[in-house]
């Protein structure tokens, strides 16, 4: 068991993790496993997390402090975005394509897409929302007394607190200045910033000053410095390693505990992925495309070496810990650590790029929405335009530069797009109970993608040394 590579011991701590949680389900151990085991996973994604942002910040001004050529910042910076840009506009098309051919609303019983159908003109009358796709169920002689039951009955979607208070937080974010977000990439206070992994934007515009700004002082003010902030960082990385290698039980204990928590039973997971089972398979699809497809491809199209077998063996550890933990900014360290390691990457590039990926290039996620946004519509019958759809790719390709890199945080900017395309932002609730198994899954992805893209920066900056 000790001579097993730490990726083939996260695989079996997965495994046994699933495995435990549907044997403590069908045994009614389902509250000891989230009493006492599930914390300890817990423990996992918060050690990971409170790792994040420091390392995130020497890193970063250890990397840039000791470029000798600081211009070459803003053209890696320039590469950088324009690779996360090209890749999450990819990922978005990839994910129409798919939800427009597959059609996976049109899966379920059409009497209850039309009742969705009437429910949703119902609530575009009441919210005075425009329906735009020309159809009108309720004026219609053939639907007539579905609508009436519907109206007599009050069977419309009710808001749920959780949705509420995440359609709260959308209507703010849709409120503000379209700048806002360059705005929020200037910290007011940087001890403030660093408390609080959801501004690692605010970290990282404050780490490249301040190693622009060391990189310029001459080395005998400045020399003393850099070496106590490369000696800090290697604490730090060293500190990861020591977390990983308890990994695997982390893992078991993070796996058991999200299953438990799914159901009291084997056979009710088991429907509720059948009843979303045709809207899964769609994201699912979508998702392995642009990771065994379309990342791979590039990543071999410009590095010759780098082998399709290579390109996952190398980032595979922290493609499973990504699963394990629904969380860019939890498994950025691991992904550093692949990418410098495993892909060659210098630290002067990785410590650049990969910080910025974990919270602007969200590839997964921007499928996601793109999916779950067009399958929502099918499930009630709306079509949606060719601009409408085309407004999904603005919207999503913008949102994903401010969607934070945790669980769970992309709801919120689905509600934005639902609202913006005219969809009641209420049915967010109703993918809920597949969302984090697909929350886990399109992590793997968005951190995949910002490994490619580093690579790939790296490669064209002449910072790769790969070794096979």
């Amino acid at each position: 068991m000790k001579n097993l590579p730490l990726h083939v011991k996260i695989i079996i701590g997965l495994v046994l993790g699933i495995g435990y949680a549907f044997l403590s389900s069908a045994v009614g151990w389902n509250e000891f496993t989230i009493n006492y085991i599930d914390p300890f996973g817990q423990i996992f994604i918060r050690l990971l997390k409170f790792i994040a942002v420091p390392l995130v910040l020497f890193s970063i001004i250890d990397g840039v402090s000791s470029l000798n050529d600081t211009s070459s910042l803003g053209r890696m910076g320039l590469k950088t975005l324009g690779m996360y840009l090209v890749s999450t506009v990819t990922a978005i098309t990839v994910g129409l394509l798919i939800v427009n051919f597959v059609d996976p609303g049109s899966h379920i019983d059409e009497n209850q897409r039309v009742k969705n159908r009437i429910s949703y003109e119902l609530w575009a009358q009441d919210a005075g929302v425009e329906v735009k796709d020309g159809k009108n169920f309720l004026n219609d002689d053939q639907y007539k007394a579905i609508a009436d039951d519907l109206i007599a009955s009050g069977a419309l979607e009710e808001n749920q607190q959780s949705v509420e208070d995440k359609v709260a937080v959308a209507k703010q974010q849709k409120e503000e200045p379209p700048l806002q977000f360059v705005v929020d990439m200037v910290p007011e206070n940087i001890i403030l910033s660093i408390s609080n992994n959801k501004l690692m934007l605010q970290v990282i515009f404050f780490a490249i000053f301040f190693g622009i700004t060391l990189a310029v002082i001459p080395d005998e003010k400045g020399g003393p410095v850099k070496k106590f902030i490369s000696s800090i960082n290697e604490v730090f990385l060293r500190m990861v390693d020591t977390i990983m290698k308890a990994a695997p039980f982390f893992v078991f204990a993070l796996l058991a505990g999200v299953v438990a928590k799914m159901a009291n039973s084997p056979g009710e997971v088991f429907e509720i992925f059948k009843s979303l089972g045709s809207y899964t398979i769609t994201v699912l699809v979508g998702l392995c495309a642009m990771l065994f497809g379309f990342y791979p491809f590039v990543a071999r199209t410009f590095i010759k070496k780098l082998s399709y077998k290579k390109f996952f063996k190398k980032m595979s550890p922290a493609q499973f810990l990504a699963f394990s933990t629904s969380s860019s900014a939890a498994t950025l360290p691991v992904t550093m650590e692949c990418v410098e390691d495993n892909m060659g990457v210098s630290k002067n590039v990785s410590s650049f790029v990969l910080p910025i990926g974990a919270t602007v290039n969200m590839d997964g996620t921007s499928l996601y929405l793109a999916i779950a946004t067009v399958f929502l519509a099918q499930l009630h019958f709306v079509d949606l335009s060719l601009a409408q759809q085309l407004t999904i790719v603005l919207t999503a390709t913008m949102g994903s530069i401010g969607t934070a890199a945790v669980p769970g945080a992309s709801l919120v900017m689905l509600i934005i797009i639902m609202q913006t395309v005219g969809l009641n932002p209420a049915w967010v609730a109703i993918i809920f109970p597949v969302d984090r198994l697909l929350d886990m899954t399109r992590t793997v992805a968005n951190i995949t993608g910002d490994a490619t893209v580093a690579t790939l920066v790296a490669s064209t900056e002449g910072e790769l040394d790969m070794k096979d």
